[in-house]
């Protein structure tokens, strides 16, 4: 260890940190954060690195995902010792360690100041949904089916009510331990592709199961055929009693990470 409490190579120099993307199937594991005996994205990843290094690794990612929550473009970062090993080869080195679930994508060297979580000024996430007349049996473990499709334009109308700076608070769930429940959400919008309706949301940071519930929420407004109005009222009660059934896990996706 250096004075700073960080590992250091062999010859006494500081390491190389890694910026890594990753997917997973989220259908098995109970998030990505490390739980005490619950199977976790991260500690899986943690321990294919040990593993590797041959000493205890610790990751850092882009933020979490809850129980049941996939992932297209998870972002995090590590510091390695193994100063002879270029940053793409821990692509082959960790696929060959972790299940078949988990992907690494991409692997890069950044600079030793770069934080997965601090740094990100962008998260992105997907969430899909599928007709039950029409919902295809190969995807169907990853959206959410709906008996009936609301109008997609109203559906939008709702979305478009929460971009912007808002108090979420309606939308957290009740174990949220944020001392703010006030986010800035940059674009939102509904869109059909390959069959699928699909939600995308953009911005700074997410509340606990805040994607899922503003979904649960616009569907049911939807579904009521409810005015826009009927949304912007719902945000601004900031009580949680007010929103909708909170949507399944299965159907969304964090499906991009962006930094400055």
């Amino acid at each position: 260890m250096n004075c700073e409490g960080r590992p250091v190579g062999r010859e006494g120099r500081p390491v190389g940190r890694i910026k890594l993307t990753l997917a997973y199937d989220g259908t098995n594991f109970c998030g990505w954060q490390i739980q005490k005996s619950d199977k976790t994205v991260q500690q899986v990843l943690q321990d294919a690195l040990t593993t590797l290094h041959k000493h205890p690794v610790v990751v850092t990612g882009s933020g979490r995902t809850d129980s049941g929550v996939h992932a297209l473009g998870q972002v995090a970062h590590f510091d390695t010792t193994l100063v002879s090993i270029p940053a793409e080869k821990f692509i082959p080195a960790l696929n060959g360690l972790l299940p078949e679930d988990v992907r690494i994508r991409r692997s890069v060297e950044v600079s030793e100041d770069f934080h997965a979580r601090f740094h990100a000024v962008e998260r992105e996430y997907r969430y899909y949904i599928s007709l039950l007349s029409e919902n295809n049996p190969f995807t169907r473990p990853f959206t959410h089916t709906i008996n009936a499709l609301p109008n997609i334009g109203l559906l939008n109308k709702y979305a478009q009510i929460v971009e912007g700076i808002h108090d979420f608070t309606t939308f957290s769930a009740a174990g949220d331990a944020s001392e703010s429940k006030v986010r800035a959400i940059g674009s939102t919008s509904f869109y059909l592709e390959k069959g699928q309706l699909v939600f995308r949301i953009k911005g700074n940071a997410f509340l606990w199961r805040m994607v899922r519930s503003l979904v649960g929420t616009m569907l049911e407004l939807g579904q009521k055929n409810e005015p826009p109005e009927k949304m912007r009222e719902i945000l601004n009660a900031k009580d949680r009693q007010y929103a909708g059934t909170t949507a399944p896990a299965k159907g969304l996706f964090l499906y991009r990470v962006r930094y400055a």
